[in-house]
């Protein structure tokens, strides 16, 4: 087995000082986790150029993160900024750049905690949304940080839903201008990154306005501040919103706009444009605007939300082979806290929940891709599939990892709400993920109309997108399972899967559909059934990411070890989600009471079979030291050491303290006298 040590060249962990329970663990494993990470990886070249790419930036020592947890909110903003600007000059030192798939590489060591994130959005929202003229103009400033930008789409009074947004941008023919107000103080844009203090410009979501007529929320490139002085640009009120659970290095700010006026040409226009004489032209869907929340949603789960997931199971799972605890047997020594059941119950399904993710976010990315590219061709018959997939996978796949980090946290016992644990910081940060970019349950009524729409399709004998081509199977006959071994079959759980799906969307649509028979207007009827199309969402979800899994599994016949292991998390996710919903399950029919006791002890000998390999697991994602910045979480396994040694850097420890000074030297001396 092989590591990256703290100065980032490759070792052997033979010469470094491990932890004997670590080291134990990792001598059993079934499996080359090289190969693991590889898989993982895309290939072992994509695993050399990560690490040399990882490596470049541990070197750095303005990349490090060592003072992270002792640091104020302004130097959390200082360091990310400085951190931006030299990831911009290593990349023109060495040729990177963010079009190719080794962006995730530098975005990965550096563990997000770089500015200009939403400067990366607002190039894209340019590249999806611009004209050749305007990518032309725009990007090699944007590129070059000339100018830095940000995306103001949020406003104080509405976030997710787009045609509710109150700013408005009104043409004149006379001027060839438009003028951007903020009406009201509800149409403040809010929240948007690098807004606060960094950005010159934005792009900035408004309702057009022509010759008196609203044609609907376009994008605009404003400037709002100067490239002298860094100043508000007149009619431009701009600033930070203040302190946050998380994300202290990033400058979320507010911006409002008093007769903000730009030219003609600052109006995104591949897909719309207003001619010189007003006229108003567009092509493609009302829903293109959804095209850069979707790309934008699609890189937050590979950069942001499901590494978090992986880096809490790391520090989970090695802490847990570390930290000892009452005694299994009398007579023994105190057992790893990993050898208990229950400990095993809680973060061995989260270990396979992050290998299902991993491996649906490939499939997510190739997904993507071809839409994206067939989008930008003029061709958008993939779009509502894409916005909804992406929709529900973002709704789901945040929810699961904040649910995971969390459980992860817990897991740790006290130590795990110690910010030296990393725990909290990771916690933190992606539940956010579980609003920002549209909320989940806004994103899964979103995907459950789609879903709606494709099973009136089906009914209608009309042909279906791959992805919820499965609605147009019947149902087999009921689960034939006689024994735990029956339940560690893919079709068998797949199917469960299936129906399941089928049926939560069915009964929505049903109701739905008799709501609006009754008599019920339909938007009345729709929030009626809102909690059951929700259900339905996340069910025709999970089946997505159980099928993907199988597939993947499938696939990997090269790997005989790999798949083995690969099989068992594939099937401990499926029989966890089977496990944790049994209500659903059983009401379909398909699987019995008899059956769903046999999933329940399948399930839990799961447990003990992936426990042995739980550690070469974790470490086949391959986070460094510096990346996953826990003292809980290293590659040896020094849980306590760390957490002294960090103890003593904090800054408290340190200073003189103002409050006994103030308060508690005059307490003590007054009791001189008495003692």
């Amino acid at each position: 087995m092989a590591q990256w040590n703290r100065s980032g060249y490759f070792r052997s962990s033979v010469s470094r000082d491990v932890n004997p329970d670590l080291e134990a663990e990792r001598r059993t494993a079934s499996f080359s986790v090289e190969r693991l990470t590889a898989v993982l990886d895309g290939g072992a070249d994509n695993t050399r150029t990560r690490r040399a790419m990882e490596a470049v930036i541990h070197r750095d020592p303005v990349f490090s993160r060592e003072k992270q947890y002792f640091q104020s909110q302004n130097e959390r903003y200082e360091a990310a900024v400085r951190k931006a600007v030299r990831l911009k000059e290593k990349m023109l030192q060495r040729g990177w750049t963010e079009n190719r798939p080794e962006t995730k590489y530098f975005y990965r060591a550096l563990g997000g905690d770089v500015a200009f994130n939403v400067h990366r959005v607002f190039k894209n929202s340019i590249l999806a949304l611009g004209t050749d003229e305007q990518i032309a103009k725009w990007i090699p400033l944007a590129e070059k940080y000339h100018i830095i930008g940000t995306y103001a789409q949020t406003e104080l009074g509405h976030g997710t839903f787009l045609r509710g947004l109150e700013t408005t941008a009104t043409f004149d023919t006379s001027t060839q201008e438009f003028t951007l107000n903020t009406p009201r103080i509800s149409a403040m844009k809010w929240w948007p990154g690098d807004l606060g203090r960094s950005a010159t410009h934005a792009v900035v979501f408004a309702q057009l306005y022509v010759k008196g007529e609203c044609y609907g929320l376009h994008p605009f490139i404003v400037q709002i501040r100067s490239l002298r002085d860094h100043l508000p640009a007149p009619g431009v009120t701009v600033g930070d919103i203040g302190p946050k659970m998380n994300f202290e290095h990033i400058d979320n700010g507010y911006l409002m706009l008093q007769s903000v006026t730009i030219p003609r040409e600052n109006m995104l226009g591949r897909f719309s444009q207003v001619l010189p004489d007003g006229t108003y032209m567009k092509r493609g869907s009302d829903k293109i605007n959804y095209l850069t929340m979707i790309v934008t949603r699609v890189e937050m789960l590979w950069v942001e939300v499901i590494p978090a997931l992986q880096k809490a199971c790391t520090i989970a799972v090695r802490y847990s082979v570390v930290r000892r605890q009452s005694k299994l047997n009398p007579g023994e020594a105190e057992a790893k806290i990993l050898d208990y059941q229950t400990q095993q119950q809680k973060l061995l399904p989260l270990l396979a929940t992050a290998y299902a993710l991993h491996f649906m976010n490939a499939y997510v990315n190739k997904f993507y891709s071809k839409g994206y590219t067939e989008i930008r061709e003029g061709n958008f018959d993939s779009l509502p599939e894409l916005h909804a997939l992406t929709s529900g996978l973002k709704a789901i796949i945040t929810d699961y990892c904040t649910a995971g980090a969390e459980v992860c946290l817990r897991a740790c016992g006290g130590h795990g709400y110690s910010a030296l644990s990393g725990l909290p910081f990771l916690y933190t940060k992606v539940a956010a993920s579980c609003t920002y970019e549209g909320d989940n349950t806004v994103l899964f009524l979103q995907t459950a109309r789609y879903l709606v729409k494709c099973l009136a399709a089906v009914h209608a004998g009309q042909p279906t997108p791959p992805s919820v081509a499965y609605l147009s199977l019947t149902n087999s006959r009921k689960c034939w399972v006689r024994t735990e071994a029956d339940l560690l079959k893919p079709d068998i759980y797949a199917e469960a899967y299936r129906r399941r799906a089928s049926r939560l969307l069915s009964t929505a649509a049903a109701k739905l559909q008799a709501l609006i028979q009754s008599g019920a207007e339909e938007y009345v009827a729709w929030n009626r059934c809102t909690v059951q199309l929700v259900q339905a969402a996340k069910a025709h979800c999970q089946y997505i990411i159980v099928k993907n899994f199988i597939d993947t599994v499938e696939k990997l016949t090269n790997e005989a070890e790999i798949q083995k292991i690969m099989k068992h998390l594939c099937d401990l996710f499926a029989l966890h989600g089977i496990f944790s919903n049994t209500g659903d399950f059983l009401h379909d029919g398909y699987i019995s009471g008899d059956q769903m006791d046999l999933v329940t002890a399948s399930y839990l000998d799961l447990l003990a079979v992936i426990r042995s390999d739980a550690v070469p697991l974790v470490d086949a994602f391959d986070f460094t030291d510096e990346n996953l910045n826990s003292a809980l979480g290293s590659y040896d396994g020094h849980v306590y050491q760390r957490l002294y040694e960090w103890a003593q850097k904090s800054p408290t420890n340190q200073q003189v303290s103002q409050a006994y000074e103030s308060y508690l030297k005059p307490l003590f001396q007054g009791a001189l006298s008495k003692l």
